[in-house]
């Protein structure tokens, strides 16, 4: 049999997709070796998520906990609480996912073989049509943004050092959570898991291992660009991606690594790629205001002199 994840606690954050969560329930229940807990975090769903979660509660293969939010507080938020309750659940590590993938069987063994090695680690993922979705990226302090690398980065051994994050999938253990804090809620959606994966990267190992361990469910329109792959997105998800420049500069400072020409610059990126994305993959203007708001709100996070960064835990 193989060996599992001492500890390993499976956080879900779900919003309004309680057909997809089902699915991936399902696969966690499925698990060989299982998780010792799942945690999921409703983020004040009105589709019916609760009335389900209710209904199997108590006949889940492993133990299951539950926590509804009052208000919806986007993934950051979601994976902030869900964290939290599972550390205080007594977690050694913490699986992040979305609602919108199912588990591969295997998935905990394949991950678990890196955990002697690394304190933050990326499995593989399928895309809804069962090819490799392109996950191969390293942030730019500099710029503050991800970029993506090119090539097989698995073409000389099975593991790709990196120093960014992602919550589609992220196995992180307790006491880097601990170091760094929780998600910062402030962002909502977009960033918030590129800048976690980076303070994490600070003072601890992070990896991306050539195994495929989820598939994603959802469809989505998207492009290949040769050096990476653009997806549809959303308004708001346009908006958070600019005004979380502000948010994602703070950390930066709090951490002296802050450059006002080069992050300029990552901006001006950032909005090329938002725009690229509206007009080949989406095929519309319309969100370019969204990209005008995030942008005005940002500059008001830079200006805040008051900005701290979400502090160590105990």
């Amino acid at each position: 049999m193989a060996a599992g994840i001492d500890g390993l606690a499976v956080v879900i954050v779900t919003f309004n997709r309680s057909d997809y969560l089902r699915g991936l329930l399902e696969s966690v229940a499925a698990l060989d070796p299982a998780p010792a807990r799942v945690v999921v975090v409703d983020n004040a769903s009105t589709d019916g998520t609760a009335s389900f979660l209710e209904r199997i509660s108590g006949g889940f293969p492993v133990p299951l906990t539950v926590r509804t939010l009052t208000e919806n507080t986007g993934g950051s938020g979601g994976f902030a609480a869900g964290i939290q309750t599972a550390l205080d659940l007594g977690a050694k590590w913490l699986w992040l996912m979305d609602d919108d993938v199912v588990a591969l069987p295997g998935a905990v063994a394949a991950l678990g073989e890196w955990t002697g090695e690394y304190d933050c680690i990326h499995g593989r993922r399928f895309d809804e049509a069962g090819r490799p979705f392109f996950w191969q990226h390293r942030f730019i302090p500099v710029l503050g943004v991800h970029v993506p690398v090119r090539g097989n980065v698995f073409r000389d051994r099975p593991v790709f050092d990196t120093n960014v994050g992602c919550f589609e999938g992220m196995l992180i253990n307790a006491e880097t959570v601990r170091s760094i804090g929780l998600p910062d809620p402030r962002f909502f959606i977009n960033g918030d898991d590129e800048i976690y994966g980076w303070l994490a990267s600070l003072a601890h190992r992070v990896a991306y291992v050539n195994a495929f361990v989820l598939r994603k469910v959802r469809p989505q329109k998207q492009i290949d660009l040769g050096i990476r792959h653009l997806n549809d997105s959303s308004d708001l998800s346009r908006f958070c991606a600019m005004r979380n420049r502000g948010h994602t500069a703070g950390y930066l400072r709090a951490h002296g690594r802050f450059n006002r020409a080069g992050f300029a610059a990552g901006t001006a990126l950032t909005v090329a790629k938002e725009l690229l994305r509206l007009t080949v993959v989406e095929r519309r203007l319309q969100g370019i205001s969204s990209l005008w708001r995030g942008w005005r709100e940002s500059r008001a996070i830079l200006k805040d002199s008051g900005w701290q960064p979400m502090p160590p835990l105990p």
